[in-house]
């Protein structure tokens, strides 16, 4: 897991490497002060020795002045590591997230993704720049305060060992039962996230079902689950407080009672024994010691939160998309054809029953297909297989007569367009949105496919025409157009196969019977696959495809299915019947 997030280090690793180094310079400059404050109160303050303190003291600010230029310099490389890191693995996340196919995508919720993206990152970014700058400082500030202490007066060094394993052992418990909070705390991060993007998204519906109460008690109720975690957690590292305090104070009065002994026993005398000065460096040594001891609980407790977080983002980076390129994958779809040959397919190996179950069917190029079905009866992925969304359980599917497993999944999906029901546009222009489907399109071609997709009069109605700002998820413009206007946005591409998933639903009868009309007249050499609900919307096609539980129940033409199929007849007559069933 550590290889595969520093591996988004990269081009910071100079950085990361300058930082370490620039903290341990800045602690071998603390370390010599108090040794120089001691050789001024023996030698220079007791003696009465002006210039002995003048040039001590001279030495004591090229001291401080060093460190503090070392100090600086490991704080910019820390911080640009850090928040380089950050950014790479954030990109490097969004980027694994991109190569996912469908079934990948279906493991992780949007909102686990968001706060993986953010909090995740945030928290891994914070506890790289605490590691590798205070967990360089923390130990090597402890080492060498304790070698001058020890070397110092040997006679006190007790005072430390006996510490050490106390403070250690109390970190130790603080750490293993806060982790387990910790990794609880995220988890319902992601819910909160899921629950305020529900609410943002289907707040109309909330707003005309005067449900507004009980999206308050549902966020209401998650956030106070996170405030438990917390409180319970920080509680916990809430002892490492009083530990510290404890062990610092400790450490001070011993090295105080027993320092004060030593120095009236010989006389505040360096050559008999102990001195003043002495006695300041080990007060001095042994609050940088503790201060060493807090920055490693710190890291600790930085960890503990952090650790669930850099789980949770290689989870994501380690996952791989069940789809990939072949070795030497065809680069060309020759035609628009599609075949179907005992198609089976589920969504989860675990599953019950197939959603599709051994479908064959074969559709020339440029033929228009309808597909009409219930509910759940898998006309969506019968057509989510033909641009390699999900690859077949059994089978295989083919497009210009080759599987669709042997072409390059960029060739593919370039040749095959796909319009669904729930279609989303982008904020930006009409022109941004429908260049989606061809960044390098002209505004002609951009016209022509809106005129196609009986678009062109409704942007034109705006004063900004096709330079109109579509909010975000096409808020501003209505089912319908928003419908029509991923039509064109498909077209452009000039795809071989262009399948409409039920993508006229929210288009009127009229709009419709043009739209068809356009596409057999200007498209005729594109394969038209229309999923609808409407018979209206299929019955002109020169295919349609009834498909039942995972199966195909009947093909042929309008005429022919009203006198073979029960299902396509039934469907009919109620539409004809407006909706009532005789």
């Amino acid at each position: 897991m550590i290889r595969k997030l520093l591996k988004s280090v990269r081009e910071y690793k100079k950085s990361s490497i300058l930082a370490p180094i620039f903290v341990s310079l800045e602690v071998i400059m603390e370390v010599i002060i108090p040794l120089f404050t001691a050789r001024l109160i023996d030698y220079g303050i007791n003696d009465g020795n002006m210039n002995y303190i003048l040039k001590t003291g001279a030495i004591l600010v090229a001291c401080c002045a060093v460190s503090l230029i070392f100090g600086v310099l490991s704080g910019k490389h820390a911080a640009q590591a850090s928040a380089g890191f950050g950014r790479n693995l954030r990109s490097d996340m969004f980027d694994a997230v991109q190569s996912y196919s469908f079934s990948n995508i279906d493991k992780f919720s949007t909102s686990s993704i968001v706060t993986r993206l953010t909090t995740d990152v945030t928290n891994i970014q914070n506890s790289y720049q605490m590691i590798i700058r205070v967990a360089v400082r923390a130990p090597f500030m402890m080492i060498f305060a304790l070698v001058m202490a020890i070397r110092l007066c040997p006679r006190l060094a007790w005072v430390y060992l006996t510490i050490v394993p106390i403070l250690g052992i109390g970190l130790w418990l603080i750490m293993s039962h806060a982790h387990p909070i910790f990794e609880r705390v995220f988890k319902t991060y992601d819910k909160l996230n899921r629950v305020v993007q529900e609410n943002l998204r289907g707040i109309r519906v909330v707003k005309s079902f005067v449900r507004e109460d009980h999206e308050k008690e549902k966020f209401n109720s998650v956030s106070n689950d996170i405030y438990r975690d917390f409180t319970k957690a920080e509680k916990l590292i809430a002892f490492n407080g009083p530990l510290m305090q404890f062990c610092a104070y400790f450490c001070i009065l011993m090295i105080s009672w027993f320092g004060a002994r030593l120095i009236v026993g010989s006389g505040n005398d360096a050559a008999k024994g102990f001195t003043a000065g002495q006695l300041t460096s080990m007060i001095t040594y042994s609050m940088q010691i503790l201060m060493s001891l807090m920055m490693v609980s710190m890291i600790f407790v930085m960890i503990v939160i952090s650790r669930a977080s850099a789980e949770r983002i290689a989870e994501v980076l380690d996952e791989t998309s069940d789809l990939c390129d072949p070795e030497d994958p065809l680069t060309e779809v020759k035609d628009g054809s599609v075949r179907f040959d005992h198609v089976t397919f589920a969504y989860s190996k675990r599953a019950d029953k197939p959603c599709l179950d051994d479908v064959s069917l074969s559709i020339p190029s440029g033929a228009t297909v309808g597909i009409i079905g219930g509910t759940g009866s898998s006309k969506s992925t019968l057509v989510q297989l033909i641009p390699r969304l999900y690859d077949v359980t059994g089978g295989s599917v083919s497009v210009g007569g080759e599987d669709v497993r042997r072409y390059s999944l960029d060739v593919l999906r370039e040749a095959v367009a796909m319009v669904l029901q729930k279609n989303v546009l982008f904020s930006g222009t009409v022109k941004e949105n429908l260049r989606w489907g061809d960044e390098n399109a002209t505004d002609e071609e951009i016209e022509r496919v809106c005129r196609l997709a009986q678009a062109h009069d409704f942007i034109m109605a705006h004063p900004d025409g096709y330079d109109r700002m579509i909010e975000q998820g096409g808020a501003n413009v209505s089912g319908g157009q928003k419908q029509r206007l991923c039509i064109a946005r498909a077209l452009l591409r000039h795809p071989k196969v262009l399948i409409m998933d039920d993508s006229t639903s929210a288009v009127d009868t009229r709009t419709d019977a043009l739209l068809r009309r356009a596409l057999a007249e200007e498209a005729p050499e594109t394969t038209k696959l229309i999923i609808a609900q409407r018979i209206t919307s299929v019955m002109d096609a020169d295919m349609i495809v009834v498909m039942d539980d995972g199966k195909i129940n009947g093909v042929g033409t309008h005429d022919e299915l009203m006198k073979t199929n029960d299902i396509y007849r039934e469907v009919y007559e109620s539409q004809q019947n407006g909706g009532k069933m005789a």
